[in-house]
């Protein structure tokens, strides 16, 4: 892994972007016509949901390493204010850009009503605490997916505390194994914390359900969808960082093995919510999307594909690769194109009304490829100027204090 990349990652991103865009379409099949017998387009309709899931254990698992590391190397921890700057510069350009679009084009296109929810929303979203409240919950309309980024920034925020418990305890149990199970306490917090929320949070059952749009969908949700459930998920996802880390310097098929297992595992525990009543898989608790048991596959797996022989770099190829690069602006941007492609081509690609197979996948196509080449703009046009904007000022500050430690 000389150019340090974590074999198996790249091709999981791919995985969750792709599972939530499918989600989406096939959301839009008729389930009165042949198109319901396809058993793959049900299967994503059902439970596409649950690459949300990867993406929070994904998040978990890359933003825990380097402290991991530096708790096994008995260093300080990393600079908060680099872990900072390089999540906004990841996350919020692309974000507020999608929210700021998304915003106009509810009005003007689809006729959302410009009113001061409708402002509180979209100012929610911007300071990512749109996850607190079902008014805000989806902090704009047309554009549903942007629910998760508000979660997903709480828990970068969540991390680094737990971490912090982490660094002061080290100074009398050391590194090692006893830190990663003192890292199930900051688990068991975060779950203690959503059961606590799912008790004593009140939710407006007037106009309750999906029905009754974005609003009335959240009341649906909420409060088992809280940022503490989400950051359990995240949480998960930081431990496999931990076995990743102390992992690293094996390279065995055995590893390959687990790897294969776990997706197998999390692909059939995927297959088994078919049978439930809505696509969200509630587990443990009330958490989402299987909880725990799809969330420890996804981590397992990240956890050991790295140090697989074979395996991790068969799953991380040039188009895995790719995919993951444009990732994000796959899954903010998708849903808009899926909405004005509805309107201005195809009215039949709404909630349950596609009926035909061959304009189903046609129009479902044409989405895709729109989506992909403003997934592709995106990147290179927004995302990445300003990550590597980022960088540079990081490299700056480092050799500002480096000269600083020199001179002294």
């Amino acid at each position: 892994m000389t150019d340090n990349r974590l074999p198996g990652a790249d091709f999981l991103r791919a995985a969750a972007c792709l599972t939530v865009l499918f989600h989406h379409l096939a959301q839009r099949m008729s389930w009165q016509n042949q198109l319901a017998g396809v058993e793959w387009f049900r299967v994503f309709a059902q439970i596409g949901t649950f690459g949300v899931a990867m993406f929070f254990v994904l998040s978990g698992f890359l933003l825990s390493r380097p402290f991991w590391q530096a708790l096994d190397r008995g260093e300080a921890a990393p600079s908060l204010r680099i872990y900072a700057m390089r999540r906004a510069a990841r996350i919020l350009p692309g974000f507020w850009l999608a929210l700021i679009v998304t915003f106009v084009l509810s009005i003007t296109v689809f006729g959302a009503r410009l009113d001061g929810q409708l402002w509180l929303r979209l100012f929610a979203g911007m300071f990512a605490v749109a996850d607190w409240h079902w008014v805000t919950l989806f902090p704009v309309e047309v554009n549903g997916p942007l629910w998760s980024i508000s979660f997903e920034v709480t828990s970068y925020l969540l991390l680094p505390l737990g971490f912090t418990a982490l660094f002061f305890m080290a100074r009398w149990t050391g590194g090692g194994w006893q830190l990663r199970a003192l890292w199930l306490g900051v688990i068991g917090l975060a779950l203690v914390a959503h059961w606590l929320f799912t008790q004593y949070y009140r939710v407006d059952t007037y106009q309750r359900g999906w029905d009754y749009g974005l609003i009335g969908g959240a009341k649906t949700w909420m409060p088992r969808f809280n940022p503490f459930g989400f950051f359990a998920m995240f949480a998960i996802g930081a431990l496999a960082g931990g076995l990743q880390v102390r992992w690293a310097k094996y390279r065995h098929a055995v590893f390959d093995a687990i790897a294969l297992a776990c997706l197998a595992w999390g692909i059939w525990l995927m297959r088994q919510q078919l049978s439930a009543e809505t696509p969200d898989g509630w587990g443990w608790l009330g958490v989402p999307y299987g909880f725990p048991w799809f969330v420890l596959a996804v981590a397992l797996f990240l956890a050991s594909s790295p140090s697989s022989v074979l395996l991790g770099r068969l799953l991380d190829n040039g188009l895995t690769r790719y995919i993951a690069r444009v990732s994000f602006g796959i899954y903010i941007w998708h849903y808009v194109v899926l909405e004005l492609v509805r309107v201005y081509w195809d009215p039949q690609i709404d909630h349950g009304q596609a009926s035909d197979p061959t304009r189903f996948v046609v129009t479902s196509s044409l989405i895709a490829i729109i989506t992909f080449a403003v997934a592709h703009l995106s990147y290179h046009l927004v995302e990445n100027p300003v990550i590597q904007w980022a960088r540079r000022r990081e490299q700056r500050h480092a050799g500002s204090a480096t000269l600083a430690a020199a001179a002294e």
